[in-house]
């Protein structure tokens, strides 16, 4: 009788529980679904919760350094509740997602890609899309690392998997379900926003899954896994070894990006030290040679030096001529050092050989040959590279895409977007740039780095992903510009759900660069693929509306000899 009365007693306060916990939750302003046993129902039987904590208006959340690849955290939060979910992806990999679930909420989620080869949450950039009133999801894409750091893939197939595809593709679904089951409503619409890795999962999602979101949003992809990461070996193997008479010292590299802007500014019409147009450009080193009279010698170039600069340029190609991959543009020599500047090759590329090509920590950079790009191409571990060109699917049922690419990108050359572009408009557009741009636009950004920044004041802000946290870990759109004219995201928002396709994007710049508190220093309006802003010749040139989008044509010899600006209304 006793043990029956323990039993009774027992089931009594397990079901007093959920009252207790929204009585507690009630008095201290947190809501009541912010707690474990409101997402059970909403996830499948492979994924468990990890933590649940409400963040009150004003605080920070995160995992500090734990979270090797984004150790900083948000500040400045608004009232949200914070959940980070453990997914079993396969009897030997598993991953993690985090969402944050605002009280005030827009009924729209976003999710959030990631950088590199790096594992961890990322909680920074999703501290960003919170402020807008989105549901914001990350993955630590199955493992925990730095961005160069690739030795967790070591004979780990299903790790490679997860960072591939699989951790964002299962985070999208399983995110879906936790928000709506938190809300007790449906989602409205669902959007990506993802640079570098981050463009590459998000152009891998809507290749597999075409209806995982409405808008997407992708800066700088790093879209060809089997074809990049090969490139950046080969061409770090130009400037190499660091005795050879071919090596160029990063000393060298600012006089080479100084010289490359005198000769490659005015291909616009103006002289304002930005490169809007760097195809059109093909540097002459040899006014830095070393045997010229009056040359500096402590920054000229010998003519094995020249020659090694002419093959970054130049695409890389196999030996019957088939493109692997394009080279470097005119204007990035800024950001040589990332790929040319090193006593070796790029982790990037020689981390890829060893970590995931070949499961061979001893390979090195020395045994690299044109059979590599060949055999990444023929294995492409963990499914990675995003090459499906047929964007049909996502475009029948409505979807929006914007893509961009820095034109000053020294890390993940700006014409490998041009490729994916034209393979798009020859794939699913037949051929059709204006049937293509129904749904896809490809915005070009004069003088921005690898995903933001710039070294020669261009205008690079315009609240593409992981910019806002390059202006503070509480930033967020653009900075006394939150407006769909100068926000890419809000201007893809506005495409997506009233039709209002995105012409052009205003960029910001300020007189520190990543200093928003500063006065602005430029604007300029971005123009979607192959149009170019153009300066009207008369109003202020720092002022967007001095400014419109058109079409350039070029004639030149060298590096220039006539240009032809006409702008289409």
């Amino acid at each position: 009788m006793a043990r029956k009365g323990w039993t009774e007693r027992f089931l009594v306060w397990v079901a007093l529980v959920p009252i207790i916990v929204t009585a507690i939750t009630k008095r201290r302003g947190v809501p009541p679904a912010c707690n474990d046993h409101s997402f059970v129902d909403a996830l499948p039987a492979n994924a468990s919760i990890e933590r649940v904590d409400f963040v009150e208006s004003g605080n920070t959340y995160g995992e500090g350094p734990r979270n090797l690849m984004y150790p900083i955290q948000p500040t400045n939060l608004p009232d949200l509740c914070a959940v980070t979910i453990r997914v079993k992806s396969s009897p030997s990999s598993a991953y993690r997602l985090g969402l944050f679930l605002p009280v005030n909420w827009n009924n729209r989620i976003i999710t959030h890609g990631n950088g590199g080869f790096g594992g961890g949450i990322n909680w920074l950039d999703m501290g960003a899309g919170v402020r807008y009133g989105f549901a914001a999801i990350s993955t630590d894409t199955g493992h925990s690392s730095t961005t160069g750091d690739v030795s967790w893939a070591l004979n780990n197939p299903e790790m490679k998997t997860d960072w591939g595809w699989r951790s964002l593709h299962g985070s999208v679904e399983i995110g879906k379900k936790v928000v709506e089951e938190y809300y007790k409503k449906k989602i409205n619409y669902s959007y990506y926003s993802g640079c570098s890795t981050g463009g590459r999962q998000g152009l891998k999602e809507v290749q597999i899954s075409p209806d995982s979101f409405d808008g997407v949003l992708v800066g700088s992809a790093a879209w060809y896994t089997s074809h990049l990461n090969t490139w950046v070996s080969k061409v770090g193997t130009y400037n190499l070894p660091l005795t050879a008479p071919n090596h160029i010292n990063t000393s060298v590299f600012p006089a080479m990006a100084k010289e490359v802007i005198r000769q490659c500014d005015l291909l616009d019409g103006v002289q304002d030290g930005i490169i809007s147009a760097p195809d059109a450009c093909s540097p002459d080193y040899t006014v830095m040679a070393c045997d010229r009279p009056g040359v500096n010698q402590s920054a000229c170039l010998t003519v094995a030096q020249i020659e090694t600069a002419k093959k970054a340029y130049s695409n890389y190609r196999a030996a019957g001529g088939v493109l692997l991959y394009p080279g470097l543009s005119p204007g990035c020599e800024n950001q040589w050092s990332q790929v040319l500047g090193q006593n070796m090759t790029s982790l990037y590329g020689l981390n890829y050989a060893r970590y995931f090509l070949y499961d061979d920590p001893d390979w090195r950079w020395q045994d690299y040959n044109d059979s590599v790009p060949a055999y990444a191409a023929r294995t492409d571990p963990g499914n990675a590279t995003a090459d499906d060109y047929d964007l049909a699917p996502f475009r029948d049922r409505g979807g929006k895409m914007i893509m961009y690419h820095g034109l000053a990108d020294g890390l993940v050359p700006p014409k490998g977007s041009d490729l994916y572009w034209d393979r798009v408009v020859a794939t699913t557009g037949g051929g059709n740039t204006t049937a293509t741009q129904a749904f896809f636009r490809y915005f070009a950004v004069p003088g921005m780095g690898h995903c933001g920044g710039t070294a020669v004041d261009a205008p690079w802000n315009f609240a593409g992903p992981a910019q806002a946290s390059s202006l503070g870990n509480d930033s967020w759109s653009v900075p006394g510009f939150r407006d769909a004219r100068h926000d890419v995201l809000l201007a893809l928002m506005g495409w997506v759900e009233n039709g209002t396709a995105v012409d052009a994007v205003v960029a910001t710049t300020w007189d520190k660069a990543a200093n928003a508190s500063t006065p602005v220093r430029r604007q300029r309006p971005l123009c979607p693929y192959p149009a170019m802003a153009k300066w009207d010749g008369k109003g202020e040139v720092d002022a967007a509306g001095s400014w419109s989008c058109g079409y350039v044509t070029f004639i030149y010899s060298s590096y220039l000899i006539s240009l032809c600006l006409c702008v289409t209304k």
